[in-house]
């Protein structure tokens, strides 16, 4: 089974830093600089410490049923968005990780959490099941949103 995981669209992005702290805070947003390892959503690498990013409140799942969901997030400037086929980033690799999956509907049919090295094992259990539309991944630990896996 081919898979296709995406990173958030990097344009989306790239107008939150040319705001001010002022203007962030209004969009419920703010600035940080890396103190570590932080999760960028659109490259699906880490954060080196001293890299800007922008912690925002972003809908991942707007859809009309139950699973509705948003978190916060971090972004970082520049990044590109990662869009690959049968590849995992490394970024989620050392991680705990939940896999959820969805079906046409919007409503989650399974979900497992596993540990970011049996990443594809899991995707290919949860797309066996022919209801499953396409899967979210998210970091166990903080609960946030990483990444979309759909089939390819």
């Amino acid at each position: 089974m081919h898979f296709r995981i995406r990173g958030l669209p990097a344009e989306d992005f790239a107008p939150l830093f040319a705001l001010s702290d002022e203007e962030l805070k209004h969009r419920g947003a703010v600035r940080r600089i890396a103190d570590g390892p932080r999760p960028c959503r659109i490259s699906l690498t880490d954060a080196k410490p001293g890299d800007e990013l922008i912690l925002v409140n972003y809908e991942h799942h707007a859809v009309a049923s139950p699973y509705r969901m948003r978190f916060a997030i971090y972004v970082r400037a520049g990044e590109q968005t990662f869009d690959a086929i049968d590849a995992v980033p490394e970024q989620l690799r050392p991680r705990t990780l939940a896999l959820r999956a969805f079906d046409a509907d919007a409503m989650m049919i399974a979900w497992e959490v596993i540990e970011g090295v049996a990443l594809e094992q899991a995707i290919a259990r949860q797309f066996a099941d022919p209801r499953a539309v396409y899967l979210h991944v998210h970091f166990a630990a903080p609960g946030c949103y990483a990444a979309r896996v759909e089939r390819a």
